[in-house]
């Protein structure tokens, strides 16, 4: 997930156009989903993601792949506001517990990937998060949807960091 350096996943307005990733920390996101098998994510994540599907080949390389590596993926979407889909290999969850986050993640042949603050706050709470990634970005919103939620209690031990030209850090935590 990303967030600003004051800790909002979107600012005030909901916009998030201020994470969008330079070329550099694209390619590193590009390797570290290589593996997801399904993304489970809430509506507006979903809403944003969408443009994978359709994605023009020969804008960027990049972007290439990551469209490739979103469209060979599952996706489910969380949302007790949509009543359908039409998203290839995607479906729906009107509403995502713990309970049927464990059954997704046992059924699952690969890595789940839990996107969103609002969708992945339960999980975080629940302490079923094995790996929390954060793109913190040089920007400073001053309010909006924090990207971790209030109650979330889990000692975390730093894995991995990585600093990219536009001034992005990337931290990667285990459980501690």
């Amino acid at each position: 997930m990303s967030c600003s350096v004051d800790g909002y996943a979107a600012d005030a307005d909901g916009g998030i156009g201020w994470t969008a990733p330079g070329d550099d920390a694209h390619a590193f996101v590009n390797g570290l989903t290589k593996d997801v098998r399904v993304f489970v994510m809430g509506r507006r994540m979903f809403e944003t993601m969408r443009v994978w599907d359709t994605w023009p080949a020969g804008e960027s390389a990049v972007e290439d792949e990551f469209a490739e590596i979103w469209r060979g993926a599952d996706k489910i979407v969380c949302s007790d506001s949509l009543t359908a889909l039409d998203a290839p290999r995607t479906t729906l969850e009107p509403r995502l517990t713990t309970a049927r986050l464990a059954q997704i993640v046992a059924a699952t042949d690969g890595v789940v990937e839990v996107s969103g603050p609002t969708t992945a706050a339960a999980a975080l709470r629940a302490g079923m998060v094995d790996d929390l990634r954060l793109f913190v970005v040089p920007h400073l919103v001053g309010g909006g949807l924090r990207v971790l939620p209030e109650a979330a209690r889990t000692a975390l031990r730093l894995t991995d960091q990585r600093v990219f030209a536009d001034g992005t850090v990337y931290l990667r935590y285990a459980r501690a």
